[in-house]
């Protein structure tokens, strides 16, 4: 059945509008979607203030800031929805992988939830919310179909993945150190960049010359679809102490982004090679809304003849949207979870299943 013809046939609770809810990390988030999905409210709330102080996510702070505004925001979506909270057609929280505190506060919020509702309760995989939100029906007409290609690039993930259907994720490749985005970040924070570093470093590099500094360009060319970014990290540790003006800076992160760029599409286009059936290839997580990476991996898809699925910047990084999509897609295959299902901190796509 076509993404674009869901009725409400299939649905073990009945086709209602679905509640995600997302904590996983330093973003407070809560969304309604109806069945179809077309996203009726959605609303996230960065813990930016509370962290940049420490220069990153402080785990502790990151909970308790999660239990006190995960209710409000969850009110504030459902008001603006004009949804009551009993017609709702189930409720679904990230529950790993992620930070332990507020995947404990968020997933125990849901649940409390669908215990107090008589609603079904849908543990997301994170991970699985970023594979499936391009088929939201809205991002590309239809929905992308299924299999395609992933590229989950974002602070703790770097990963080639084969989406071969719901709970069917066949592992290509991955980094074998540091993830791109933690790269990112490293490298705002060694140019003296605020945190978040990534978006900094991408503003810097707008001004920069990015073949001035020869960097090394890490598993380039090699067989296969892993990645490093460990050496590329050194090398600008390396180069930051010989800068001299602020235009070295901007040329270094200008040179930084090049490379990153330039290495991900080497690897998506093996990953490809290893996945001849895809229908498209899909980009998400933070390091998606990068417009160097969008560029360069546009390419790559295009050289293929397939489409590049993006989602908009809002998003890329974590959002309760994808995690009400997740929860549409298991409930619609009459999929749902325990009320007893432990958060899990550690959670590989190759676990999961449907």
């Amino acid at each position: 059945m076509g993404l674009d013809n869901w009725s409400r046939a299939g649905w073990s609770h009945g086709g209602g509008p679905v509640l995600g809810l997302e904590a996983s990390c330093d973003e407070t988030a809560a969304a309604v979607l109806a069945p179809d999905g077309t996203i009726l409210a959605e609303a996230v709330r960065s813990q930016l203030a509370e962290h940049t102080p420490f220069g990153g996510v402080v785990p502790e702070i990151a909970a308790r800031a999660h239990l006190a505004h995960l209710p409000a925001l969850t009110a504030k979506v459902l008001a603006e929805a004009g949804i009551a909270a009993a017609d709702l057609g189930g409720i679904a929280a990230t529950s790993g992988p992620g930070l332990i505190g507020g995947l404990i506060v968020g997933a125990t919020f849901g649940k409390g939830m669908a215990i107090a509702l008589d609603k079904p309760f849908v543990a997301v995989n994170h991970l699985e919310g970023h594979a499936l939100t391009a088929r939201i029906p809205g991002m590309v007409p239809g929905g992308v179909e299924f299999p395609f290609l992933l590229l989950l690039l974002s602070g703790g993930h770097c990963q080639c993945v084969a989406v071969e259907g719901l709970g069917r994720y066949r592992r290509l490749g991955s980094t074998l150190d540091d993830a791109v985005g933690e790269a990112f970040d490293k490298s705002a924070k060694l140019l003296g960049l605020p945190w978040p570093g990534g978006p900094a470093l991408e503003a810097l590099a707008r001004t920069g010359d990015p073949k001035r500094f020869p960097l090394p360009r890490p598993m380039l060319r090699r067989p296969g679809c892993d990645f490093s970014f460990s050496g590329l990290k050194t090398a600008v540790a390396q180069t930051v102490p010989k800068l001299a003006s602020d235009q070295d800076r901007a040329d270094l992160a200008a040179a930084f982004q090049y490379v990153v760029a330039a290495v991900l599409a080497d690897r998506a286009s093996n990953a490809l090679g290893m996945m001849p059936g895809a229908t498209a290839m899909v980009v998400a997580g933070g390091v998606a809304a990068n417009q160097g990476v969008r560029a360069a991996l546009h390419g790559v898809a295009e050289a293929h003849g397939l489409p590049l699925v993006a989602p908009p910047i809002r998003l890329c990084t974590d959002n309760a949207v994808m995690i009400a999509w997740a929860g549409i897609e298991r409930l619609r295959a009459g999929l749902s979870d325990p009320l007893d299902h432990a958060p899990r901190p550690r959670w590989p796509l190759a676990e999961l299943s449907a």
